[in-house]
């Protein structure tokens, strides 16, 4: 049996009772639709042998450097799920769905927007994932009338949850290293729920992307090496989200105006642009940051301000400054000048990783207030990375009035 999508309906009471173990895997899987999960796939618990031999490479390769915390040991844990729970039977795999019909606020002269990762637009998909699989554990118990030893994990947890969906059926492995559903396409969350007894497994998908190699050149950055092979360290997502320090300048003006995350080699799929949305309402933009939001408003944001308004939004994994940070980088490759105010304004701001970004972002955008501004900073500024880029800055300022006089 292959999984399948299913539609969320209503809530409704368990009143039936299995007979058998596949009588038991129809009645969860109905279940977790009438909790709105949006695909749910079963799992045998065998090591993931394969995932874990290409996780393990590229640690040594150093794919994953910028992480230090993702280990040899962490994932040797999370390649085999009976490191987390040793009473593991089966694992349900599940899947939602975050793509909506909403669209972003386009840009306009002197109010210059970032982009956000669609996922991140409404609230906090953690807080979604564990209250729908409380609720599905709650409910297997009630169906196998004792208590059931279960750990429930969402992306966060040590578990490899791709190599667990494509074996649960939900999808195939996209060369963008996502996984890829027919009907959802790769717009999809996962999370899952261990149990400590047997259900009949489903089958993996065997479809895979052929030809296609949409997503690799896309990649500005150059992260996607290689069908299914990610070099972490130069994809956006880490750069505006895990990465606390300094950008590297040579990777700042392929950033775009990416504030939070990355889809572009999302946005290339042919099997994504056939996708059906989820619209699940708390993953709405009208529930969060949404996929547009103001620049020079983010970049003057208070740190109290903040924390208030994304305290239950993904965003707030990049941090006050690495928020900010993304921010003015995304100003500096806007192109628009009216934010050299909020740019200059940012070059005496407490945190020094937003003053030399800001300082970077005024090089970029070039011109007389911009020049000013840097030089005026300069006679002060006490941090040597920040005195460091407003020369740069001034440089560039300097050679882009010398290329346009000659």
């Amino acid at each position: 049996m292959r999984a399948t999508p299913i539609t969320p309906e209503p809530a409704t009471a368990i009143t039936k009772q299995p007979s058998n173990a596949s009588e038991l895997k129809a009645l969860i899987a109905e279940r977790a639709q009438e909790l709105g999960f949006d695909l749910v796939g079963f799992a045998s618990p065998e090591p993931f042998v394969e995932a874990l031999r290409a996780i393990e490479e590229r640690v040594v390769t150093g794919m994953y450097s910028g992480l230090p915390w993702f280990s040899l040991e962490r994932a040797q844990v999370a390649g085999d799920p009976r490191n987390l729970m040793p009473e593991v039977r089966t694992i349900v795999s599940l899947g939602i769905s975050y793509l909506s019909y909403a669209q972003p606020e386009p840009s306009a002269a002197g109010r210059p927007r970032g982009k956000v990762a669609r996922y991140a637009w409404g609230e906090d998909y953690h807080d979604l994932f564990r209250d729908k699989l409380r609720a599905l554990h709650a409910s297997v118990e009630e169906m196998v009338g004792r208590p059931v030893e279960a750990r429930t994990l969402s992306d966060t947890a040590r578990i490899v949850d791709r190599a667990v969906a494509q074996r649960a059926g939900l999808g195939w492995y996209g060369k963008n290293t996502n996984i890829l559903n027919r009907t959802f396409g790769s717009w999809i969350l996962l999370g899952e729920l261990l149990l400590d007894f047997e259900l009949p497994p489903d089958s993996a998908v065997r479809t895979n992307c052929g030809s296609c190699t949409r997503c690799i050149p896309a990649c500005p950055t150059g992260a996607l090496v290689e069908p299914g092979v990610l070099h972490n360290d130069r994809c956006i997502s880490y750069l505006t989200i895990e990465h606390r320090g300094v950008i590297p300048r040579e990777m700042r003006p392929l950033m775009g105006t990416w504030l939070f995350g990355c889809d572009i080699c999302q946005e290339v799929c042919p099997v994504n642009r056939k996708a059906a949305p989820g619209n699940h309402d708390t993953l709405s933009s009208e529930r969060g940051i949404g996929g547009s939001p103001d620049l020079i408003e983010l970049l003057e944001i208070s740190e109290d301000d903040f924390r208030e308004r994304f305290r239950r939004s993904p965003v707030k994994r990049a941090k006050w400054g690495g928020l900010r940070r993304n921010a003015a980088i995304a100003l500096g490759n806007a192109g628009d000048r009216a934010a050299i105010p909020a740019l200059a304004r940012a070059l005496s701001c407490e945190t020094a990783l937003v003053r030399g970004h800001s300082a970077w972002a005024l090089g970029r955008l070039g011109g007389a207030t911009a020049r000013d501004a840097l030089r005026e900073r300069l006679w002060v500024e006490e941090d040597e990375w920040v005195r460091s880029e407003i020369a740069a800055a001034l440089r560039e300022l300097q050679v882009g009035e010398s290329e346009r006089d000659g």
